[in-house]
């Protein structure tokens, strides 16, 4: 998809982009295989987790908004969540349509014995970097997810 009426960028000057892009999606890839195997735990199950331990007891339409999923997919994480004795959910009490997600005591204790998606040697680099860097790197990191994740204005959909 191009903005109409603005040429696209010839392929070999995205190359350096795409290709970066791809060693993290290895990176988090192979992480997340390790704290899988590490916890029994997928990443998304983590996020889902990290996002109720952060919104508190949480209808699961926030739940989706804060980790970045579909309302199908964080239900479907829920329903393994609950299974595994990690979470509760119950309807609110005001509008049966809402359910509400907390944290048991086991999944308090998963996300405090969870490693973090990042290694510890990946936050020593990343904390030894100056404010001024780290900041930038930040925010290109978030321009760059919106770049790849929302639809562009006047962009052609056909």
């Amino acid at each position: 998809m191009t903005n109409v009426g603005q040429p696209a960028p010839a392929p070999e000057a995205t190359d350096p982009l795409v290709r970066a892009v791809r060693r993290i999606a290895q990176a988090v890839d192979v992480r997340s295989r390790e704290i899988a195997r590490l916890t029994g735990l997928t990443l998304p199950q983590l996020l889902v987790l990290q996002s109720i331990r952060g919104l508190g007891e949480v209808s699961t339409s926030a739940i989706s908004r804060d980790a970045s999923m579909s309302p199908p997919t964080v239900v479907a994480v829920l329903d393994r969540l609950e299974a595994r004795g990690m979470i509760v959910r119950y309807r609110s009490t005001t509008d049966r349509r809402i359910v509400h997600a907390r944290l048991t005591d086991e999944g308090r204790e998963a996300l405090r014995t969870a490693p973090g998606l990042l290694r510890d040697d990946a936050l020593s680099r990343w904390a030894a970097l100056p404010a001024e860097r780290r900041e930038a790197l930040a925010d290109a990191m978030g321009l760059l997810s919106e770049l790849m994740t929302s639809p562009v204005e006047g962009a052609r959909g056909d």
